[in-house]
């Protein structure tokens, strides 16, 4: 027998990469797979560049992190797209993610050394519509993780820890049909992200030790429909899923009574203890290949539990002319698979070539969330001699 599921909260290496970086999505609960094209379409679903009504785009984002408790912890994001020609479009972007600085002393008296661990990404990404409705996108990443410190590590290789990831991603548009009421208009999109090797903080050749950790390889699916109710008014509903493509970790092993002495002994204690380091280091041993597809169906309650490792949000967008937006939307996991659950609200704001978006998260969850009551912050140029149409 196994211990309660909460012991099986799939966790990965540079998490920051699931983090919205973006308002808009955050205020629509960090979700973007099959809404409309934006500038920050790189970390939801690069595909949809190939539908981007402008020429090009710059786009900053910042996000605060963990501001019940440091104010020096945020990520920030610059993006950059260029629709070049009708079918096609390229994109990069970077993220940085922050810790703060950290003061390492030795007595009191000491002076101090400040140290700023970090974590950061560089995209690049090609999009190509493969017909007049329907897109695809391959995306490269470098990762770069520089979490250890010199001063504590001991002599050991103090470099930052890298890797490199890729994404696939589809997305498809539909032509507005018109209905009795109103017009619409049809989105779907799928993105498998971060898949690509282990990272290895050890900075050594076996990427399936137990100092390496899987990236948070991820499936995203999602669809959104638009009513657009006249020249001026349109709202787009959204609902998008996820599903880490990481294996789920094995389970805690009970002891059992195999003498049948009706009592728990050291010896059956200690061979369910190497029981579940065995689970461990054949874990750790999985590679990142073999992890993607063992994903769907390795939990060991079953497919329950693998229901249970899917996350979902459904968001809205009301748009006034173009102008002015306000979203909402609402995000759910599993409580046994870390119970992140809130509700998000957004705005945006655009005058000419320029868009201002904020976002808001309140959290639904007993577990504190590392972004609540947080403000997040984007801003967007989009420029250009060439403009394209929806249809």
């Amino acid at each position: 027998m196994v211990k309660a599921q909460n012991e099986r909260v799939i966790t990965t290496g540079v998490p920051f990469l699931l983090i919205a970086a973006d308002a808009r999505a955050a205020g629509m609960a960090d979700q973007g797979v099959a809404t409309s094209t934006d500038t920050y379409s790189q970390q939801w679903n690069p595909a949809k560049y190939a539908f981007a009504l402008d020429g090009q785009g710059v786009g900053v984002s910042y996000t605060p992190y963990l501001t019940q408790i440091a104010g020096d912890i945020s990520l920030a994001q610059l993006n950059y797209y260029n629709r070049y020609s009708e079918r096609s479009a390229f994109a990069g972007s970077l993220r940085y993610f922050g810790l703060g600085d950290i003061e390492l002393r030795q007595s009191p008296d000491d002076p101090g050394i400040i140290r700023s661990p970090n974590e950061l990404a560089l995209d690049v990404s090609y999009a190509l519509k493969l017909s007049e409705r329907f897109s695809m996108s391959v995306a490269g990443r470098f990762i770069s993780s520089n979490l250890r410190i010199p001063e504590a590590a001991g002599g050991a290789d103090a470099s930052a820890a890298t890797t490199f990831a890729f994404d696939v991603a589809g997305f498809y548009q539909s032509e507005e049909v018109a209905y009795t009421d109103f017009n619409g208009r049809w989105r779907a999109g799928f993105n498998f992200q971060n898949m690509g090797p282990k990272i290895n903080y050890n900075n050594d050749e076996d990427t399936n030790s137990s100092n390496s950790n899987y990236l948070p390889a991820n499936l995203r699916v999602g669809g959104g429909f638009d009513f657009i109710f006249d020249e001026y008014n349109k709202i787009g509903v959204n609902v998008e899923f996820t599903k880490l493509l990481v294996p789920t970790p094995p389970a805690l092993v009970e002891p059992v009574d195999s003498n049948g002495n009706g009592e728990i002994d050291d010896d059956e204690v200690d061979a369910a203890d190497a029981q579940y380091d065995q689970d461990l280091l054949d874990y750790n041993k999985t590679s990142w290949v073999s992890g993607i597809f063992e994903s769907f169906g390795d939990a060991p309650d079953g497919f329950s539990e693998e229901l249970k490792e899917i996350t979902y949000s459904v968001g809205a967008e009301y748009m006034y002319q173009d102008a002015f937006a306000f979203r909402l939307g609402y995000f759910n996991e599993s409580e046994v698979k870390g119970a992140r659950k809130f509700f998000s609200l957004g705005a945006g704001f655009k005058y000419t070539v320029v868009k201002i978006d904020v976002s808001y998260l309140f959290s639904a969850s007993k577990v504190r969330n590392p972004l609540e009551n947080t403000l997040r912050f984007s801003l967007t140029f989009n420029f250009g001699d060439r403009t394209y149409d929806e249809w």
